[in-house]
């Protein structure tokens, strides 16, 4: 029972890291407006606030992922949260002191962005090393299910505390981030090395030797998951649009509005790992058909004008979309064994981040040239993207109780 209690604190500390990455970009979308007024800024310089953030992360995650592999996990975590709610106090005193605030802004978003890379995606390669089987792929879905539940609650936060102060938001961080630097700190213990990492060199030729037999059927699994957070990020910019400037809905009701379909994706992410245990079959499965989901759902969007039922309709995607991520975080976390698992995981967090950078402004270019012509477009590229899994995603057996890798023979163990 004490085993179990302790567990039970552990999934709660690493579900507290993808949370507070979560929040570094979702809750500050309601408040930029503020920030643009209040600063004088151009809609250019306003959106890389959010495009600084999630591009140094990008770059970021695949050295801290190699960083974590050759120390600890935690040894990367835990100075990543420290840093991003040190970038967080330094933006909100560039905005209530500085003259310059707007440049300061921009350096605390970097700070952040780098500690943002040493969060969730370290955070899952901790699962694969702290959990097996069904029950980490039950940890995963609830790691991608704070994922989500960050993306709900955040517009909302950052709507009620922009109306006390709009940089009251950047202070909000630091303060989220403690409670995760506490958890983290008491409750995750790791398994000591077994044997001493290895040196750069061989850990590259191991990487290599990886993607070379294993290539395919991983990066289409890394297209899947970059596919799902392009696609949400894009169309929650749509559908903010359209909330303001069709419907005249604005403030914390746009807020809430927005976390509908954010919410049957965290609700769905968490069955979803709760559910799929080790069955690589089920999971695959559950991959095209979250895909067929999302090309239903884009396609019909193209012709809904009413607003209820396009939220209606639009959480079929968002229903497709947590069907998809938590059994491509298990194929991901599963690829390699241990002493690699931080840089792959990592790389795929990365290429995630990438697809939250280009979903707005592609969207809104989209939206500029045609609306039939964004929904039919985006409807064949998740068509493509759940062909390519059906084919390229390979599945593999496991003899009962063991989890030592999908690629284990790849790299010569």
């Amino acid at each position: 029972m004490a085993e179990s209690h302790t567990s039970g604190k552990t999934i709660v500390a690493i579900g507290s890291i993808p949370l507070i990455m979560t929040l570094g970009n979702s809750m500050l979308i309601p408040v930029l407006p503020k920030i643009k007024s209040e600063l004088h800024l151009s809609s250019l310089q306003v959106s890389l606030i959010i495009t600084v953030f999630s591009l140094v992360a990008a770059f970021s995650i695949p050295v801290l992922g190699y960083l974590s592999d050759r120390f600890s996990r935690k040894a990367v975590i835990i100075p990543s949260l420290f840093l991003y709610g040190i970038g967080g106090i330094l933006a909100g005193f560039a905005a209530a002191q500085f003259s310059n605030a707007y440049v300061w802004i921009l350096v605390g978003r970097t700070l952040q962005g780098i500690g943002a890379a040493g969060t969730a995606p370290i955070a899952m390669a901790l699962t694969g090393d702290l959990f097996k089987g069904s029950e980490e792929s039950k940890v995963l879905g609830l790691v991608e299910a704070s994922n989500g539940f960050g993306k709900v609650i955040s517009p909302i936060l950052g709507s009620l505390i922009a109306l006390i102060i709009w940089y009251g938001v950047f202070f909000a961080f630091p303060v989220v981030v403690l409670v995760s630097i506490i958890l983290t700190w008491v409750f995750i213990k790791e398994k000591k090395k077994e044997k001493e990492a290895p040196g750069i060199k061989k850990y590259v030729s191991g990487l290599l030797s990886v993607f070379k037999h294993e290539g395919r059927w991983l990066f289409t699994a890394y297209l899947a998951g970059a596919t799902c957070l392009f696609t949400l990020f894009g169309i929650l910019f749509y559908l903010s649009e359209i909330l303001e400037k069709t419907h005249i809905i604005d403030g914390v009701m746009k807020g809430l509005v927005l976390a509908i379909p954010l919410l049957v994706m965290c609700t769905t992410s968490y069955t979803t790992g709760s559910k799929i245990g080790k069955d690589q079959k089920l999971m695959k499965k559950l991959i095209v058909l979250g895909f067929i989901f999302m090309t239903v759902s884009y396609g019909c969007l193209t012709f809904i004008s009413n607003l209820s039922l396009f939220i209606a309709v639009l959480a079929l995607s968002s229903l497709g979309t947590g069907l998809i991520l938590p059994c491509i975080n298990s194929f991901i976390t599963g690829a390699v064994g241990k002493e690699r698992r931080g840089f792959v995981t990592s790389l795929y967090g990365s290429v995630r981040f990438f697809g939250v950078a280009i979903g707005p402004p592609l969207f809104g270019w989209l939206m500029d040239w045609s609306k039939v012509g964004m929904f039919l477009s985006i409807a064949g590229f998740t068509f493509l993207v759940g062909v390519l899994a059906l084919i390229l995603i390979r599945v593999k057996s496991h003899p009962e109780g063991e989890h030592s890798g999908f690629l284990e023979t790849a790299h010569g163990r």
